[in-house]
C-alpha cells in the first residue's frame, strides 16, 4: 500500500487478483507444481500465478497459507480436547509444555466458568489425535506427568464438520 500523508491507498485487486483468490480458497492440492493447474485454469503461465499471489501476500490481501490435515482419512480417527486446570500464574510456563507435545495440535487458554450453572474450572485446552481412544488417555497422563497439572477432562469428539475458510 502506498502512504498518502497519515493514510495508506488501498491496493485495488484486479479481476485476475479475484479469479486466483477465488482458485486458492477451496484449497490447492498437495503436488509438487499446485500452482500449474491454477494457471492453466486461468490462462496465465504459473510463474504469473506464483508472482500475483506473492503481491497479494505483500499488499497484505493475503494474510497466511494454510494446511487443513483430513486426520480421519489417515487413520486418526479419535480426536479429544483435553481440558485443564491450571493456575493461572504458570498458564505460559504449563502452554509452552503442552504445545511442545507432537501430538498436540492446538493449545490455548480460554476463561473459566467456574459458578453454576456452568461450573467449568478449566481455563486451558489441547486437542490430540490419535488412533483409539487409550491412545488419547495416554497422550493425555504424559501430558499431565509432563506439566503436573492433574486436574484434566478428555472430551471426545463424536463428529467431524467440514472446514472451510474465508470465501469472496
Amino acid at each position: 500500500m502506498e502512504n498518502i500523508g497519515n493514510y495508506e491507498k488501498a491496493y485495488e485487486m484486479t479481476e485476475n487478483d479475484l479469479k486466483i483468490i477465488r482458485s486458492l480458497q477451496d484449497g490447492i492440492e498437495f503436488e509438487s507444481n499446485p500452482y500449474s493447474k491454477i494457471a492453466s485454469d486461468l490462462g496465465m503461465t504459473e510463474q504469473e500465478v506464483v508472482d500475483a499471489i506473492k503481491n497479494l501476500i505483500d499488499k497484505k490481501m493475503i494474510r497466511r497459507f494454510g494446511a487443513s490435515i483430513a486426520h480421519r482419512k489417515i487413520g486418526f480417527v479419535y480426536n479429544s480436547m483435553i481440558v485443564w486446570d491450571v493456575p493461572d500464574e504458570k498458564t505460559k510456563e504449563v502452554g509452552k509444555i503442552m504445545a511442545s507435545f507432537k501430538e498436540v495440535s492446538h493449545c490455548y487458554e480460554r476463561p473459566r466458568f467456574p459458578d453454576p450453572p456452568y461450573n467449568w474450572p478449566y481455563n486451558m485446552f489441547t486437542m490430540v489425535h490419535a488412533t483409539s481412544k487409550e491412545e488419547c488417555e495416554e497422550m493425555a497422563k504424559r501430558i499431565s506427568d509432563a506439566t503436573k497439572i492433574k486436574n484434566y477432562k478428555l472430551i471426545f469428539s463424536t463428529r467431524e464438520f467440514k472446514k472451510t475458510g474465508v470465501r469472496i
